[in-house]
C-alpha cells in the first residue's frame, strides 16, 4: 500500500461552542477519553536518515523563523497543564540537536499542574545523550525512551545512512547509568532488515536494565512508501521472542501505546506498539504539538489547530486554551488504517513529532 499525501487542513479558531479556560475541566473529547499527555516536538531535524522515516536527502526543514521558541513552548505548557495535561514528552526530529535543550527540560519540569509536578520525558535516538544527560537529569528529566533498532554496525549504517551506532550505544550506556527509570529502548521491527535481531535486542535491553519495545512499522514516512507486506507484525513478534522466553501478559494498561508481557515471569518484560494490527485508540490520552506550532490530536490526523496566530499575534491564555479544547473536540475514534479510504498524512514522523 502507498498512500497519497493529501494537503493538511489547518484551523485557525476553534468553534465558539468549545468551552475556555477557567470552567473546561479536563480535556475530554468526544468519546470520553481524558487527555494528559503532550508530545512536544522540538524540532523536525535530526542527526540520522533513517529509511523508514526520511529521504537521505532532497528533505525540505521548517524555516527556522516557523520553530516556536522557548517562551512560545513554555506558554501553551502552562495553559495545558491547568487543564489538566500532566506529561510533557519532547520529542522532534531529534531534540538533542535544540540547542536550548537543557533550559527547555528544566522550564517546563518548573510548570505546575493540578496534582503536581509535571513530568518530563524524552524520545531521542540517543546522539549526544552522553555529553548532556547530567544536566538533563538536574534540569529535571525524568524518562527516557531511545531509539535502537539493530545491534550491528553495518545494518545501523545502512538502515540510518550514517556510522554513529557507536554513539548511539554510549548514550545508552550513559542513561542506564543515570537511573533513570523506566528505561525503554525503541525499535521499529522491519522485515529482512532486523527481524533476525529481535531476541538479540531483548537480551541487550535486559542487560542495561531497560525495557524493549517494538513497533510495528507504520506509515509515517516522509517518501509515502509504506508497504504493509514488509511490516512484522505483533503476532510475528511474540511468536519469535516466545522461542526463547515464556511470555506473561502484563494487565493494566490503561493509556500506554505499549503492551507489554513479563520476561520467563519477570522482573523483566518487553513491550509491542501494535498501532496497525492492534490499534490502541480507544485509550489514547495523547496530543502533539508540532515544532511550528501546530496541534494534532492523531500521529495520523490530516487537520491540525495553527497555535501560531495566537502566540505571536496577541492572543491571550484563553484562547490557547480554546485551540487545545478544539483540538480534542475534533479527534476521531480511531486512525482507519485500515479502511479503504485512508490516507497517508502529508508530513513525515519527524515533522509530526513521535
Amino acid at each position: 500500500m502507498t498512500a497519497v499525501p493529501v494537503a493538511i487542513r489547518r484551523r485557525p479558531s476553534p468553534p465558539a461552542a468549545v468551552p475556555a479556560v477557567g470552567g473546561g475541566g479536563a480535556l475530554v473529547d468526544t468519546f470520553s477519553r481524558v487527555h494528559r499527555d503532550l508530545r512536544i516536538s522540538l524540532t523536525d531535524r535530526c542527526s540520522l536518515r533513517c529509511t523508514y522515516c526520511m529521504p537521505e536527502q532532497g528533505n525540505e526543514w521548517l524555516a527556522r523563523e516557523s520553530i516556536l521558541s522557548l517562551d512560545e513552548i513554555e506558554r501553551v505548557a502552562h495553559v495545558a497543564a491547568r487543564a489538566g495535561i500532566t506529561t510533557f514528552r519532547l520529542t522532534g526530529g531529534e531534540p538533542l540537536l535544540r540547542r536550548d535543550i537543557v533550559d527547555v527540560v528544566r522550564r517546563l519540569a518548573a510548570v505546575p499542574s493540578a496534582s503536581g509536578p509535571v513530568e518530563i520525558a524524552m524520545t531521542t535516538n540517543g546522539i549526544r545523550l552522553g555529553e548532556v544527560l547530567p544536566d538533563l537529569v538536574a534540569a529535571g528529566l525524568g524518562r527516557l525512551n531511545i531509539s535502537i533498532d539493530t545491534l550491528i554496525s553495518e545494518r545501523f549504517a545502512a538502515l540510518t545512512r550514517r556510522d554513529r551506532l557507536a554513539d548511539v550505544l554510549e548514550g545508552i550506556a550513559a542513561a542506564a547509568a543515570s537511573g533513570l527509570r523506566p528505561l525503554k529502548l525503541n525499535a521499529v521491527a522491519m522485515r529482512g532488515v532486523n527481524d533476525d535481531e529481535l531476541v538479540d535486542l531483548v537480551a541487550f535491553a535486559t542487560e542495561h536494565g531497560a525495557q524493549m519495545r517494538f513497533i510495528e512499522q507504520m506509515p509515517l514516512d516522509a517518501g509515502h512508501t509504506w508497504d504493509r507486506a514488509q511490516m512484522v507484525t505483533r503476532e510475528e513478534i511474540l511468536r519469535s521472542l516466545s522461542a526463547r522466553w515464556d511470555l506473561t501478559p502484563v494487565p493494566g494498561r490503561g493509556g500506554a501505546p505499549a503492551e507489554r508481557w513479563l520476561l520467563d515471569g519477570g522482573p523483566h518484560s518487553v513491550g509491542v506498539i501494535a498501532s496497525v494490527t492492534a490499534p490502541f485508540c480507544g485509550d489514547c490520552d495523547r496530543l502533539r504539538l508540532t515544532a511550528d506550532g501546530q496541534l494534532r490530536n492523531c500521529l495520523f490526523s490530516t487537520t491540525e489547530y495553527d497555535l501560531v496566530p495566537i502566540l505571536r499575534g496577541g492572543g491571550t491564555d484563553q484562547d490557547v486554551d480554546r485551540m487545545l479544547r478544539s483540538c480534542v473536540h475534533g479527534k476521531l475514534a480511531g486512525h482507519a488504517i485500515d479502511d479503504p479510504s485512508f490516507l497517508q498524512p502529508a508530513r513525515g514522523m519527524n515533522a509530526i513529532g513521535g
